[in-house]
């Protein structure tokens, strides 16, 4: 679980790091109770939570997800709890050349 005030280092697709970052606040709620504040932060372009929540969904329920967590039947619903994690950027890398 995110602790506000840990810093870590974020990484790229190719574990290259990227970004340091310090979380500033953690929420966990339900996923029913995620809010279009917290998905339009996110950044990913979604302008509505029923946008954000299949696109989730179908990243959640996916064959790779559900093998990475060696569940094949894994499914989230509205009760499924959420960690919502805000941070700030504290530096960002220069990826290795």
């Amino acid at each position: 679980m995110p602790e506000v005030g840990s810093r870590s280092v974020v990484v790229d697709s190719d574990a290259r790091p990227v970004a340091v970052i310090e979380v500033t606040g953690v929420r966990v709620v339900p996923l029913a109770q995620v809010d279009l504040a917290h998905v339009v932060d996110e950044g990913e372009g979604d302008t509505s939570v029923a946008e954000w929540r299949a696109g989730h969904e179908r990243f959640w329920h996916s064959a790779e997800t559900r093998a990475a967590l060696d569940d094949p039947d894994f499914t989230v619903d509205d009760t499924t709890p959420a960690v919502l994690e805000r941070f700030r950027l504290l530096t960002a890398l220069r990826p290795a050349e």
